[in-house]
């Protein structure tokens, strides 16, 4: 970002300051608002920063408008389709696509370090089998600098990459605990020869001293899902994380906090309600086109999920390869079943109707992964913390962006103060 010779005026009290403005390498301009407050006495407001750009960013490209997602300039569909999971997260941790020999060998350390201290194990062991994953997730990324404190200097090049590696490799055992814990299977051991996805799948749903062979169309499926959730921008647990950071708090706490946004249910449950209202659909006769027409009349009690986005005003680019990435494991896993075909006749619709159309309610992201990890085997409580598994290389990519960013200031938003005035204390007897 670099100041244009352009200024901003802004007229206040019939004063005008001048504004720098400051120019992106795409997208839009921002308009520089620190010296407000010195110069005019008076700050901005922005519920829900909306319009507040809080950082400078190198990593994550969305045009809502244009339907566009880029992971350092490159376009998600090209990543999905000829990509890895880990070879996006070296991508979007390191700035360039790796050699294969870099990626051979992050590959290679993250695998060595997926196995937990026997302690960890037993830690992990603690939790109620019905607690809630998000909250065990949490905890659990917490509790790992405790085995590992050489790892927690924010500002050591190789204590951060280990931190990297570490937070990446446990995060999948840790995923696959969750479930093995909610169905009350113990947790399993990695096999170092596998690949990333393909051990976390066998850890998450063999059985012990049994062979366990995944599907190629699961784990390509399974690979391209968390490559489609592993960044987004400035949104609402990718600020968490930088915010958290910005005091210097190491990775772990700042991913752990970042765990704690995502577990709210207007960011990372919308896959879940999407089943639901499937399911709702199923039960009340199967028929999307009447209640799409309940949408439109604004019944009481009908909501329609999984369409529209906060930033995309177009067709979530994600949600074509989630569309197709669904087709294939239901075909394959032989559980193409009615929810897909209510799902699909959903977003016909929608894409034809010009009341949906006129108010940009085209499928997301989330839409189809519901219908993907149930006939995984996985349960819709799973679904969040599978976003969350997805999400690590961003949210570390954000921090070390963040970290090592000499404009970083500690957060400190401003408050738009609406309370009482100055006012005398009265004695309890007086009141």
């Amino acid at each position: 970002m670099s100041d244009n010779l352009d200024k901003a005026t802004l007229s206040v009290a019939g004063e005008t300051h001048e504004l720098p403005v400051y120019q992106a390498s795409v997208g839009n301009p921002a308009i520089g608002v620190t010296s407000l407050l010195s110069s005019s006495g008076h700050i901005t407001y922005d519920p829900g920063f909306m319009n507040t750009a809080v950082c400078e960013s190198k990593i994550t490209y969305i045009d809502g408008d244009q339907g566009i997602l880029r992971y350092r300039g490159y376009p998600i569909d090209q990543l999905a389709e000829k990509s890895t999971f880990l070879e996006v997260a070296y991508l979007l941790i390191h700035g360039e696509l790796p050699s294969k020999t870099d990626l051979d060998a992050f590959s290679a350390r993250v695998n060595r370090h997926t196995l937990v201290p026997e302690g960890f194990r037993t830690f992990m062991g603690t939790f109620p089998v019905n607690a809630h994953p998000m909250a065990v997730m949490a905890s659990a990324i917490n509790a790992l600098p405790t085995f590992y404190p050489e790892s927690l200097n924010p500002f050591d090049e190789e204590t951060v990459e280990l931190a990297t590696v570490l937070i990446l490799a446990k995060a999948r055992t840790i995923t696959s605990y969750l479930h093995r814990r909610r169905n009350g299977e113990p947790l399993l051991y990695p096999d170092y020869s596998r690949g990333y996805v393909d051990d976390f799948l066998r850890m998450t749903f063999s059985e012990p001293y049994q062979a366990y062979e995944t599907d190629p169309v699961v784990v390509d499926a399974l690979d391209k899902l968390l490559i489609l959730h592993a960044d987004h921008e400035q949104n609402c647990s990718t600020s968490t994380v930088r915010m958290v950071g910005s005091s210097h708090a190491n990775l772990y706490a700042s991913i752990a906090a970042g765990v704690n946004a995502l577990s709210g249910p207007l960011h990372g449950g919308a896959n879940e309600s999407v089943l639901a209202m499937l399911r709702r659909i199923q039960s009340e006769g199967g028929d999307p086109a009447a209640f799409m027409n309940k949408v439109k009349n604004k019944e009481d009690g009908v909501r329609l999920m999984g369409f529209g986005h906060r930033v995309y005003k177009n067709y979530d680019p994600r949600a074509a390869i989630v569309k197709k990435s669904a087709d294939a494991v239901l075909e394959t896993l032989g559980k193409r079943d009615q929810l897909l075909d209510i799902a699909m006749e959903l977003e016909e619709i929608a894409l034809n109707d010009e009341y949906f159309i006129s108010r940009k309610l085209y499928p997301n992201v989330d839409f189809y992964t519901g219908l993907i990890y149930q006939a995984m085997g996985f349960d819709p409580e799973m679904f969040t913390p599978l976003f969350a598994l997805g999400r690590m290389p961003g949210w570390i990519a954000q921090w070390r962006e963040m970290i090592n960013d000499p404009k970083t200031k500690i957060g400190r938003p401003r408050q738009v103060y609406i309370g009482e005035v100055e006012r005398d204390y009265v004695d309890v007897a007086a009141r």
